[in-house]
């Protein structure tokens, strides 16, 4: 102890007499450091040096290197030490700054001129100082402007391009502390402060940026996050205090005919860390082929999404989109840019696929597969308790939809339903049924049993259906943009297992669970979907329970804004204690969906990753010993805590990060 705290003291020291100018020597004269002396740090290597069979992509190409490093350390560049690489199997066990996250302010070089110029200057001025997106509905940044504010605040929920588009925003403002938003949202609000956004972005473009950033993060124990869209429920892209780095702009996207790689031969296409599922879709179409992806069309496709599974529309038929993935590029802890493949550091490609994001490395590229193009029939339809439905009625017909789920997901087909009751009557709404690679006699076929089933019940139900001859039409147009960035709801998931449906003493039990959130009061996004393809799918850390899922199951707990905290805390615990309890009850041996799933889910090791998860986390630990990459609920993450909660049981990611038992607050 005495050793680490000498050690530290003499670190601060030796930066705080560096901190204060930034300077080189040149031919003996000291002389300032700015953009007229010195150039972003990266060297440009061969496109074809990956060890994947694509090249890497331009902004791949501009590398951060020992050389690179050793020329500015000659040259006496002030701080030059804090971007150096580090190697795992020295790695100390603790940070010798300390077991807390550094916060700003508190470390004499962060934040101030080593991260204000010395390292904008080796990144190439990519550095962006926060400012929360709806700053500009208040005084406190100096850009108060009524105009922004007011396009800001009319499409804060329903035009999530402009959130994706943003440095620092994200979805699940709830667990970032809704310190900047606009009065529509918090109509209590008299200021706007930074809370748990990151203190400084960089805006990537090349590997160097990224390697940088990594090592000084890891050199200061600084908090470093990764924004591509900030989709995730569970807040993984912000943290107080924190260093981000937004991959949002890293859209390149390579199309390759008859690919090769591993096992794999036929087509393929190489996108960049930002590319999202609109544009990638768009890419497929115009080569008139598919690639699987998500429903949400602002989704990032290559990062968290895929990192962590990613179900699609195509699942039933083809898996989950991980099991596409034939080769990725990423820089990982070390602050080392590495190939990843069945080939090359294949322990790595295993985990990357399904075991989360921001806990392994930043990924710049992947490669992914890509199928022929094939037509889609969709079918949507709605019903409603009243005076033309009884309950009863209303919940037969929702029984005898549910009863045949494996057999629509053996058929290939998805189907995204919303089932609720807020109205004050029953409401389902089924938006839409997506046949792919299905015309509307196989779709009307497949469903006539449910439709004389209706006729049974004494219910007309009127189907409208559409067909399309491609996935892409029929993705565009079933798919409304995403919501986005509300703090009065609260999230949770489970995955149904197909063994449910096998016995019919267990059958009836799942139905009940479901239907006892609508009748309390919640919200149940369903989706019939399976992802294990006839055609077999790859080892990997996907949850095995995906693997014998029919049904992905989202529960919605809301109040409103002028509810009583103490009612709040009440309500949102229900979310995790009474139906969650109550739907693991009917599925123990099944998990959850990471990416959707309750921000405090019971014993989240096997519930997202199963038997899968110790392998998971030896792995974390032999690649990253210096703890530089957490997230929420990621894997790893129960070593550390947060100092502050919400509602008493959410930990607020405005607040300091500690290892576990060690947080001064």
């Amino acid at each position: 102890m005495y050793f680490r705290a000498l050690l530290r003291a003499s670190l601060v020291l030796a930066l705080s007499r560096l901190g204060f100018a930034q300077t080189l020597v040149v031919n003996g004269q000291v002389i300032n450091a700015d953009e007229h002396t010195v150039a972003p740090a990266f060297v440009a290597v061969d496109a074809s040096s990956s060890n994947a069979t694509a090249d890497l992509f331009p902004g791949e190409t501009h590398q951060l290197t020992d050389a690179v490093l050793a020329n500015l350390t000659n040259l006496g560049l002030t701080n030059i030490v804090l971007f150096g690489f580090a190697d795992p199997a020295t790695a100390a066990n603790q940070s010798i700054i300390g077991p807390c996250k550094t916060f700003p302010g508190e470390f004499v070089v962060f934040p101030g001129d080593i991260t204000n110029r010395v390292f904008d200057l080796l990144l190439g001025g990519s550095l962006i100082q926060t400012k929360p997106f709806a700053s500009p509905c208040y005084s406190d940044y100096g850009n108060q402007d009524a105009a922004k504010c007011a396009e800001i605040t009319s499409h804060w929920m329903d035009d999530s391009f402009i959130h994706t588009n943003d440095p620092t925003s994200i979805n699940a403002i709830l667990f970032e502390g809704t310190s900047c938003v606009p009065h529509t949202v918090n109509p209590y609000a008299l200021n706007c402060t930074i809370g748990a956004y990151p203190k400084m972005s960089v805006n990537v473009t090349t590997v160097s940026q990224i390697q940088l950033a990594i090592n000084m993060a890891r050199s200061l124990n600084l908090r470093l996050v990764i924004k591509n869209t900030g989709h995730d429920y569970g807040a993984k892209s912000t943290g107080a205090g924190s260093l981000s780095l937004w991959t949002h702009n890293m859209k390149d996207i390579r199309y390759y005919e008859d690919y090769e790689e591993g096992s794999y031969k036929g087509p393929a296409f190489k996108m960049g860390a930002g590319v999202q599922v609109f544009e990638a879709y768009e890419a497929a179409h115009e080569h008139n082929l598919t690639v699987v992806g998500a429903e949400g069309k602002t989704v990032g496709l290559t990062g968290g999404y895929i990192l962590g599974g990613g179900h699609s529309p195509l699942s039933s038929l083809y898996g989950m989109a991980a099991d596409q993935v034939l080769s990725m590029e990423l820089v990982t802890a070390d602050g080392r840019f590495v190939t990843a493949s069945e080939t090359f550091n294949s322990e790595l490609f295993w985990a990357l696929r399904g075991g989360g994001g921001s806990t392994y490395g930043v990924v710049t590229s992947m490669v992914i597969k890509a199928f022929p193009e094939i037509p889609v029939t969709t079918m949507s339809f709605s019903l409603s308790s009243g005076e033309q439905m009884s309950p009863d009625q209303f919940w037969q017909a929702v029984r005898a939809y549910f009863e045949d789920f494996p057999k629509y997901t053996d058929a290939g087909t998805y189907a995204h339903f919303n089932l609720n009751a807020t109205s004050g009557t029953y409401v389902w709404d089924m938006a839409p049924w997506f046949a792919p690679n299905m015309s509307k006699s196989e779709l009307q076929a497949l469903t006539d049993p449910f439709f004389k089933a209706m006729g049974n019940i004494g219910l007309d139900l009127k189907p409208v259906y559409q067909e399309y001859t491609n996935f892409y039409e029929a993705w565009d147009k079933s798919f409304p943009l995403e919501l986005w960035g509300s703090n009065l709801a609260r999230y949770g998931s489970r995955l149904f297992p197909r063994e449910n449906w096998e016995n019919s003493t267990i059958l009836s039990p799942t139905f009940d669970a479901i239907r006892y959130v609508v009748d309390s009061g919640g919200v149940v996004s369903g989706y019939n979907v399976a992802a294990a393809p006839k055609s077999g799918y790859p080892d990997n850390a996907v949850n095995p329970a995906w693997r014998r899922t029919v049904l992905h199951a989202v529960d919605i707990i809301a109040w409103t804004q002028d509810m009583y905290t103490e009612l709040i805390t009440i309500w949102s615990n229900v979310l995790t204690s009474d139906w969650g309890m109550r739907w693991r009850a009917v599925s123990p041996n099944s998990g959850a969906y990471l990416s959707e799933s309750d921000y405090i889910e019971p014993d989240f090791q096997h519930s997202f990753w199963g038997d899968k998860y110790d392998r998971l986390y030896d792995l974390k630990k032999k690649l990253d010993p210096w703890n530089l990459f957490y997230a929420q609920n990621a894997v790893g993450s129960e070593d550390w805590e947060m100092s502050d909660y919400i509602f008493g049981t959410l930990p607020s990611q405005n607040s300091r990060l500690c290892l576990r038992g060690t947080n001064p607050s």
